[in-house]
């Protein structure tokens, strides 16, 4: 049960956050909300032992929808632990930074910590459900309050707009991959990953199981911000900085990373699969770093730079899953799932120095109020401190050595290497531009590395483009990405502290069918290899480029402007906006009479098609009771004045025409010995006559209008269809039973079970006791209504004035 509290925990915690802000006025909020992930990271680090060398997943389910096989199952192994350390780790940073960030008397903190605390709960969701439809509740819940924080700043434009975009994008992923564990579910029988895992040599081979992945995928790029749907995440720097950090090096776009790495034992060693996920790995990795370079905006740099980075990884978790290729040699096992360890390791590595630029950058914000490069630079002297986190983590980021960067980015040379030698999963050509693409990708990755740091922090100092003077930032603000800037340092140096305790287990359930095949061992040093020359190569290129940045920077303007992803999001908006605005200018017309023929129409249509398509009619003959003289005399003149009504010639006319078929009808019960109907129907009847008497005697006289031929029969056909369903209906329902009736079950059990003699009492008191509660409930609260109308009726006149004085 301590992984389900682990979860609750943010999201209960929630409901304490308002109360604190309002309790204590003079206390910073982020103080009381620190405790909480603080409390997690601690709870996470003391399961790391459980799950080194070779350790068994911890697991805990509460049944919540048994006969659906949905369970609020959870499990704790290696991959979980990464990612719950990493949301709970952060976090605790993300939040202490805030702390500073957030002004108290500024900022809607309290709104601010909701949010944040949502994010984190729903992200723990995420990485530790077992079964699939809780992942996807959870899933969903990311996206939602994400959308929450990146619009924190709601008044402004940009911010609503990413928020909204974001949104958008990753929900209409997450459907998609919804439909892919309904599939998963049809094919497997089970929604439990383990279950699934357990049981794929049962379905793998399924007509469904290449488009459960294809969909499964599409959640996983769109989360994660894979080429082509990488446009929200850059969008969404418009939140504040605190969460930017989160997001970009922590939560929401490692949930497509993490859905990757979790369902590879169900489609690793799939054609499809690796060709996808490397190949868009690959594209997202080669343009997110192209872009960047381009950017003017500190933060825009930083997103597209999480882009590439992503796309890094993502290829790696393809190229890793040629893996779990049947057949494999054992050497080439392991060489393949040494990519997966290695995206595994960069992923930590890329949320150390992530997290610390964000944060850097942000303090750069707070203490220059811009993030334009064109007006920042020559910080050095001012911010020494900031200056040296920015240096540490991106030269990190650039993959230069002493730095956790450089070891996860040789790695990844590593694989691309082993992907151009990989003859598998046919056109073995194509394989071989994998090393290409890698190093031209690490070439611009190298020359956004620079840009952030020197154009900011070297150069000539601008002070007249600046608002006020910066100086060094608080100690509380630096204190977070001091943290981990030295996780940067002391992992580069000393990898064997993460590599046996986080990254092989977790690589253990990425590959568990391969896990024996391959020991995490990282290394500085490995002699002068391919992949070191490589890198001395990009650094001599970057360095190059980078100094003459100016000179072929112009070719950004080849570009054509209006063909980018943007604008065809942009499209795409605008043409479901005038879309809907012309489908619904059609049917919502005002009309009354129009919103009857749709409905009426819709009716007549469904069930008509249903009652043919069952054939209902053709079923045999209904036997139906024997009609009595007063029954048959009864039914005509109730037809007979029903006939009369659309005849009458004034409105009082046609009222009491309209109460005499109630009247009859409840003639009609009392002859059918249903006396409570008769009363009932007599109270209703009596209380609707006198209303329309009372409302109607103040309407004009009624008037023929003279209609066109189609008006009269347009209403005649809608009119005789709907009559001729309903009876159709009345009568095949009434005449044919296909189940037996439940009045035995009450004429037995209602004095047994209830104590009841009236059986019709019993059944609206007992058996559909929360039916009738609810019922009363709905009266009560009418006729509380009526009674607040009479009793606060307002003189003529003094609505407005109070109205006017709101």
């Amino acid at each position: 049960m301590l992984l389900h509290a682990a979860v609750l925990l943010p999201l209960l915690f929630t409901i304490f956050v308002p109360l604190l802000y309002k309790a204590f006025p003079k206390l910073h909020t982020g103080w009381a909300v620190l405790a909480v992930p603080v409390v997690l990271f601690v709870f996470f680090v003391m399961q790391i032992p459980g799950q080194m060398n070779g350790g068994s997943a911890q697991s805990a389910a509460i049944p919540w929808i048994p006969a659906l096989d949905i369970s609020f199952a959870l499990v704790l192994d290696g991959l979980s632990l990464l990612f719950a350390l990493l949301i709970t780790g952060i976090g605790a940073l993300v939040v202490l930074y805030s702390i500073s960030y957030l002004s108290r008397d500024k900022e809607a903190i309290h709104r601010f910590y909701v949010y944040l605390l949502l994010f984190m709960g729903a992200m723990l969701g995420v990485v530790l459900s077992d079964n699939l439809i809780v992942l996807y509740g959870f899933w969903e819940l990311t996206s939602l309050s994400s959308f929450l924080l990146i619009a924190f700043w709601y008044k402004r434009d940009r911010s609503r707009y990413g928020a909204l975009k974001s949104m958008l994008i990753t929900v209409a992923g997450g459907f998609a991959m919804l439909g892919g564990f309904v599939l998963l579910y049809v094919m497997g029988g089970t929604f439990s990953i383990r279950e699934l895992v357990a049981g794929l040599d049962g379905f793998s081979g399924d007509a469904l199981f290449v488009p459960a992945m294809l969909l499964v995928l599409l959640g996983a790029f769109t989360k994660s911000a894979q080429f082509p749907f990488h446009i929200w995440l850059p969008d969404a720097m418009e939140a504040p900085t605190p969460v930017s950090a989160y997001l970009h090096s922590a939560t929401m776009v490692k949930a497509g990373l993490y859905l990757v790495a979790r369902m590879s034992p169900v489609f690793a060693g799939e054609a499809v699969w690796f060709w996808l996920v490397s190949g868009v790995g690959l594209a997202t990795l080669l343009w997110g770093s192209y872009c960047a370079v381009r950017q003017t905006d500190l933060k825009a740099v930083l997103a597209y730079s999480t882009i590439s980075q992503l796309g890094l990884i993502m290829s790696l978790l393809g190229i890793g899953s040629a893996a779990a290729h049947q057949g494999m040699a054992e050497d080439a096992v392991a060489a393949y799932a040494g990519a997966i360890a290695a995206a595994l390791f960069h992923l930590f590595n890329h949320a150390t120095f992530k997290g610390t630029l964000f944060m850097v950058v942000g303090i750069v914000d707070h203490e220059t109020g811009t993030r334009d490069l064109r007006r920042l630079g020559g910080l050095m002297a001012l911010m020494p401190v900031t200056f040296a986190l920015a240096l540490v983590a991106s030269f990190s980021m650039a993959g230069i050595p002493p730095f956790n960067g450089f070891l996860s980015k040789e790695m990844f040379f590593t694989g691309a290497l082993k992907a151009a030698e990989l003859s598998l999963f046919g056109v073995p050509g194509w394989s071989a531009l994998f090393p290409i693409i890698a190093w031209a990708a690490s070439v611009f990755t190298f020359i956004y590395c620079m840009i952030v740091v020197f154009k900011t922090f070297a150069g000539r100092f601008k002070a007249e483009a600046l608002d006020h003077k910066p100086h060094e930032a608080p100690l509380l603000m630096l204190v977070p990405p001091a943290v981990l800037a030295s996780l940067v340092i002391v992992v580069g140096l000393f990898p064997g502290l993460v590599a046996g305790s986080l990254i092989e287990p977790a690589l253990a359930a990425v590959l568990p069918a391969q896990a024996d095949a391959y020991h995490v061992k990282i290394t500085m040093w490995h002699g002068w290899t391919t992949e070191l020359f490589m890198t001395i190569g990009v650094v001599a290129v970057g360095i190059a480029l980078f100094l003459t940045l100016r000179y072929w920077q112009g070719i950004y303007a080849l570009l054509p402007g209006r063909l980018t992803f943007n604008r065809v999001y942009d499209g795409l908006l605008r043409v479901l906006d005038r879309g809907s605005l012309f489908l619904t200018g059609r049917y919502m017309t005002g009309s009354l009479r129009h919103y009857l023929i749709y409905i009426f129409a819709f009716m007549i249509g469904l069930l008509g098609w249903m009652m043919l398509r069952l054939d209902v009619l053709g079923g045999g003959s209904p036997v139906y009771a024997e009609l009595s003289f007063y029954e048959v005399v009864l039914v005509a003149v109730i037809v007979l004045a029903a006939l009369a009504v659309p005849l009458a010639a004034s409105r009082l006319t046609a009222i009491l025409l309209t109460g005499a078929v109630g009247y009859i009808v409840s003639l009609l019960f009392v002859v059918l010995r249903a006396p409570d109907l008769a009363l009932t129907q007599l109270i209703v009847e009596t209380v609707s006559v006198t209303l329309f008497l009372l409302c109607f005697y103040h309407l004009p006289k009624l008037r023929k209008e003279m209609a066109p031929l189609p008006f009269k029969l347009g209403n005649a056909l809608i009119s005789v269809g709907v009559g001729l369903v309903v009876t159709t209906i009345a009568l095949v329902v009434s005449g044919a039973r296909k189940f037996d009736s439940i009045s035995d079950f009450f004429i037995a059990q209602s004095y047994e079970l209830a104590g009841g003699r009236n059986m019709v009492n019993v059944i609206l008191v007992d058996f559909r006791g929360f039916d009738t509660l609810l019922e009363i409930m709905v009266l009560g609260i009418a006729s509380l209504g009526i009674y607040a109308l009479i009793k606060l009726r307002l003189a003529d006149g003094e609505g407005g004035e109070r109205l006017e004085n709101k």
